[in-house]
């Protein structure tokens, strides 16, 4: 078959957002459509598997556990969340972010200690998803996902720079050759990935010419036999559930929260929606799995999605299930050959994945000029916050804190209220009946300083506060009501709240009269 013959048939394969399933089986089928799509996805299964052995080795140190720790994590999690996960082509395996929060058990407890929290994480990962904790996320706003995005982006490409100091100076053509395939190849063909393409030429070049560079087998040894069935040494007590339940729910919050943040990315990627329950319910029994083998658990790799979908362009979740089968093939039958691939092919491979990540635009001067403030500081502070910790989660929850104060600082000050003069007068002139027609959202923030918006001197011996504008939403507005209404009737006039219906109409029949209030 011809080049041009390739990538016509690799063009035509391009999935559009219509004909990309997102079902177990329907994904798997869409797999073997065709043979271009076949292709990209094995071969994308392949790279993102030489990719993730170093990591998944980096990982298990830095929770100080065994190499093999790691890597059957990674094996036994990309491959069942495959069939469980909600979002097709995401990779899911052994992370920094929970190697991070569980490391402390092992180093303090053992692994004993550490596979039973990765167990109780993945349960209440479960219970989490069951409780729909999922469905939060809607309430994420684009600032802080482009926060989130940028940060990330940064971080892949910071977090190789240990790799080019204190190395022979090979190393360094090296990741220039790696990053020029990069970016090069695409712009030939997208038939082939191209990240695997900068494995191979590198591996392949630094073989040829002798050169003695860091590779992936000083990265740690490559376990021999396949995982076993583990079952923690515990005593199943009070005492140890009170030792592993903090780090258990500190895995599972950052767990899903990496997880659903990355598969959100994807969907804007991929323009297709996925499930998000399902995939926090599926890294739940994930996390399980990988406990019963002896993993030390993990979630969404975004950097290695990124691979697999950004770089690699799969789409089906037969890319996810291969890179789990791939890697626990390349650590066991082929684990001299991989131990030869340079660091440097690796490095090149995620500095321009972090590269690509970053949304460049959303940093330009011109966007930041016309952006509202707010946004933008939204965005800075979960990137500020993020890099700082190094914790994809804390940037998010920063962001979204900065996000909701914002709102509620917004909203606060669109709430009006309109001073009516009535026809009803009394024999001498005077106004009998006065109507404050309130318009806006009531809430803890916007109905504060409702209380010193009307006129207590009215002349006027029936207050109507007309609310068919406005709207009930807590506890804190009825509170207010209930003070106006206090403050006129210690005048002697009498108070008639009209025009709510539904649940703010509820609301206020339940709580008026039962809630203190600041006079």
């Amino acid at each position: 078959m011809s080049q041009t013959s390739v990538e016509k048939s690799a063009v035509q394969s391009e999935p559009t957002k219509a004909d990309i399933p997102t079902g177990v089986l329907a994904s798997f089928r869409y797999a073997f459509s065709s043979f271009s799509r076949l292709r990209m996805e094995v071969l994308a299964g392949l790279s993102v598997a030489l990719v993730l052995i170093p990591e998944a080795i980096a990982f298990s140190v830095l929770a100080g556990v065994d190499p093999r720790v790691g890597l059957f994590s990674s094996v036994v999690m990309a491959i069942s969340i495959a069939f469980l996960g909600g979002r097709p082509a995401m990779i899911t395996a052994a992370t920094a972010a929970v190697a991070l929060v569980i490391g402390p058990v092992a180093r303090d407890h053992g692994i004993d200690y550490l596979i039973a929290t990765v167990l109780l994480g993945g349960l209440l990962q479960v219970i989490m998803a069951v409780l729909g904790v999922a469905r939060l996320q809607r309430f994420i706003p684009r600032s802080v996902m482009t926060g989130f995005v940028n940060a990330l982006g940064i971080m892949l490409f910071t977090s190789q720079l240990p790799h080019l100091f204190g190395v022979t100076w090979e190393v360094y053509p090296l990741v220039v050759v790696g990053v020029l395939t990069m970016w090069l190849f695409p712009k030939v063909t997208k038939a082939i990935p191209a990240p695997l393409v900068t494995i191979v030429v590198l591996t392949g070049g630094a073989a040829l010419l002798g050169w003695k560079v860091p590779d992936v087998s000083g990265q740690g040894e490559l376990p021999s036999s396949l995982p076993q069935f583990f079952i923690p040494n515990v005593p199943y007590t009070w005492e140890t559930l009170r030792i592993i339940a903090p780090y258990a729910f500190g895995m599972a919050i950052v767990g899903i929260m990496q997880s659903l943040m990355t598969a959100k990315l994807v969907d804007d990627i991929t323009d297709v929606h996925s499930n998000k329950t399902r995939e926090a319910f599926g890294l739940g029994v994930a996390n399980i799995l990988s406990g019963l083998f002896g993993g030390m658990g993990g979630c969404a790799m975004i950097g290695q999605t990124m691979v697999n979908v950004k770089q690699s362009r799969a789409r089906t979740r037969l890319s996810t299930l291969l890179s789990g089968v791939f890697l626990l093939i390349l650590v066991l039958a082929a684990s001299n050959l991989v131990g030869m691939i340079p660091m440097a092919a690796l490095v090149a491979v995620m500095m321009m994945v972090g590269i690509g990540t970053i949304n460049w635009r959303s940093l330009h001067p011109r966007t930041l000029k016309f952006m509202p403030l707010s946004e933008t500081a939204v965005m800075l502070l979960t990137m500020g916050g993020t890099l700082a910790t190094r914790n994809l989660a804390v940037g998010v929850v920063l962001g979204v804190l900065a996000a909701m104060i914002s709102f509620a600082r917004r909203v606060a000050h669109v709430v009006t209220i309109k001073k009516v003069a009535e026809l009803d007068t009394t024999n001498d002139g005077t106004i009998d009946t006065r109507t404050y027609r309130v318009y806006g959202q009531l809430f803890w923030a916007s109905s504060n300083d409702l209380v010193y918006q009307f006129d207590y001197n009215d002349t006027a011996d029936h207050i109507i506060i007309d609310m068919s504008h406005a709207g009930v939403w807590d506890a804190s507005t009825v509170a207010t009501l209930d003070a106006i209404r206090s403050k006129y009737e210690e005048r002697g006039k009498k108070v008639s709240i009209t025009g709510l219906q539904g649940p703010s109409q509820m609301r206020l029949h339940a709580l008026s009269g039962k809630l203190d209030f600041v006079q």
